[in-house]
């Protein structure tokens, strides 16, 4: 009887899990027992993810909630929950092998995801859930243009030297050996005439001239406004060695604008895929390339390893050591990477908490 009346009046601590889509989220909600309690789907306005917070205090307290998708169908709602000061973490979808076995639905899979929570599975913070008006948010979504046009760029000159392959042979002739600038100058004066093959294939290639020539222009805006944000948000870490306003900016994008999402120093270097994992077995200790994390910043980290290999001199005296110690230049270069996480660590870090 009175375990029972403990029971009774202890506080129930709500965790809520969500399945996230472009109109509609689905809600389950669960005691620090496990116990399922409700399911609730709401729309994507302000007004659903009002009604999903009252909704779940209705239970009790609420501890954490589960989203997936933080960062795409579930920003809004990861937004609204950090504003409300509810504590929001990143929940992956379940594997294949247990929806096979389980099924799937939406609320089943919001009550994975709460369950995800509950069991600590779960625990990564999300990493956009800052102000609308937040830089880093800001320099996100003009690099996601940038990344676009860029392609579209790509996309333009490929088709266009394709052209020059199958042109008539006077053309083909004319542009074949021209590097791209030039072919580029020389297609945006074609006009728009389709008598023959020949006219409608200037045609095709003035069109895509003009193309790249208007996405080139539009990428150059583009870095401007991504240098000027950068600059402004992390001047000390684009005065770094090697660091370019593209590169921090890309560094800066990854951290997010939640500085609690870098824990510690390990935490970042994991996340950017240059912390080596362990892969040893009875009396072989060794560790193995991270493939893992996010590859832009990795890559970031990577040209900045480059460019301290060719014009940093304690870099240069490093390379050398360690090439007489047998290392080969790709292990060189992973430690180093290694090492520029712990620097931009320090400062990333310093830089968010200071916003």
């Amino acid at each position: 009887m009175a375990i029972s009346t403990i029971a009774h009046y202890e506080t129930i601590r709500v965790i809520v899990g969500v399945d996230t889509h472009r109109d509609a989220h689905v809600a389950v909600a669960i005691d620090q027992l496990g116990r399922r309690l409700d399911d609730l789907e709401i729309p994507t306005t302000p007004a659903g993810y009002q009604a999903l917070l009252d909704w779940a205090e209705d239970f009790g307290e609420i501890d954490t909630v589960g989203v997936e998708g933080t960062n795409s169908y579930g920003a809004g709602l990861t937004r609204a929950l950090h504003a409300a000061g509810v504590a929001v973490v990143e929940v992956v979808r379940p594997n294949r092998q247990k929806r096979r076995l389980q099924g799937k639905s939406d609320p089943l899979d919001a009550e994975h995801a709460a369950r995800a929570v509950l069991a600590g599975e779960a625990v990564a913070c999300p990493r956009f859930y800052s102000a609308d008006n937040d830089t880093v948010e800001m320099i996100r979504v003009l690099r996601v243009a940038r990344r676009t046009a860029m392609r579209a760029r790509t996309q333009a000159i490929n088709a266009l030297r394709a052209l020059i392959v199958t042109a008539p042979d006077e053309l083909r002739q004319q542009l074949r050996a021209l590097p791209t600038t030039e072919i580029i100058d020389i297609a945006v004066g074609f006009g728009s005439d389709t008598d023959d093959l020949a006219t409608t294939t200037k045609t095709a290639m003035g069109s895509l001239a003009r193309r790249y020539h208007n996405l080139d222009e539009e990428l150059t805006a583009l870095d401007a406004a991504i240098a000027e944000l950068t600059t402004q948000a992390a001047p000390e870490l684009v005065a770094v060695f090697g660091v370019g306003t593209e590169t921090a900016s890309t560094l800066l994008v990854t951290a997010g604008a939640n500085p609690n999402r870098l824990k510690s120093e390990a935490a970042f270097a994991m996340l950017c895929g240059v912390a080596p994992l362990p892969a040893s077995s009875g009396q072989t200790t060794r560790y193995r390339l991270n493939r893992s994390g996010d590859r832009q910043a990795n890559a970031a980290l990577h040209r900045i390893a480059l460019v301290r290999m060719r014009w940093h001199q304690d870099t240069r005296d490093y390379v050398n050591r360690r090439t007489k110690e047998g290392k080969t230049k790709r292990e060189i270069i992973r430690c180093i990477k290694r090492y520029i996480a712990r620097e931009i660590y320090q400062i990333l870090k310093t830089t968010l908490d200071d916003q």
